[in-house]
């Protein structure tokens, strides 16, 4: 599974692909949802996308999104605190 609930936090399990054309989410990569980001991986940049860009699709402000593990990785776990939003809408 590729997220699962702690509480008022949500922990999701990510596979970032940095350089792309477009951030967007591209569906299940294995265990991991896989999210393309439009930002390079320079300098923190991308890390800085994809929290970003979880914040918004999870509705929530930045400081309710947190990198767990993989700063430097593609491989990434990030935790979601006080939203609404079920994990699985990022799939539609």
């Amino acid at each position: 599974m590729w997220y699962r609930q702690e509480g008022e936090s949500v922990v999701l399990v990510l596979h970032v692909q940095p350089g792309a054309r477009r951030t967007e989410v591209a569906g299940l990569h294995g265990e991991a949802l896989k999210i393309r980001l439009a930002a390079p991986p320079v300098d923190g940049k991308a890390n800085e996308a994809l929290l970003s860009f979880v914040a918004e699709k999870f509705g929530v402000p930045l400081r309710g999104v947190e990198l767990l593990r993989g700063g430097q990785s593609r491989h990434k776990m990030v935790k979601v605190t006080g939203s609404g939003v079920l994990p699985e809408s990022l799939l539609d």
